[in-house]
């Protein structure tokens, strides 16, 4: 897999909420173009991209946002977490209560509580920008 791409209004708000769980901003670029069209199969794309990527370089976030056409929204911002599609992307994170903290400065919340899996995780969800849903998965040692 190359990447996961999200769309995002605010594209800004989304490069700080990722860059609080430890991704790297490696790249910006707009896109537009009969080919960009062609491929997405929309009329009149015009797109801001940023691409960021986990510290170890072995996965990518394709943050995107719409000019042209205007994004549209599917409602689901606040879907619960056993909707049908992609619901959630996991991070693995050295200390969950520091991280959640810093997530919380970028207007983050808890969904549910954080909690413990047997002797091995602290994990929780935590709803960001856009209604993105993520975990984080601190490993007990």
């Amino acid at each position: 897999m190359d990447n996961v791409s999200i769309i995002v209004a605010d594209l800004e708000a989304a490069i700080a909420f990722f860059t609080e769980l430890g991704m790297e901003l490696e790249g910006e670029t707009t896109v537009e173009g009969p080919s960009v069209d062609q491929m997405v199969g929309l009329d009149g794309v015009r797109a801001d991209i940023a691409m960021m990527r986990t510290p170890d370089g072995h996965s990518r976030l394709e943050l995107t946002k719409f000019h042209t056409p205007a994004a549209v929204s599917a409602g689901l911002e606040n879907a619960p977490v056993n909707t049908l599609g992609i619901r959630r992307i996991m991070f693995a994170v050295d200390d969950l209560e520091a991280v959640l903290a810093r997530l919380r400065t970028r207007g983050a919340e808890l969904v549910g509580e954080v909690a413990r899996y047997e002797d091995s995780h602290l994990l929780c969800y935590v709803r960001g920008p856009e209604g993105i849903l993520v975990a984080l998965a601190e490993q007990l040692r």
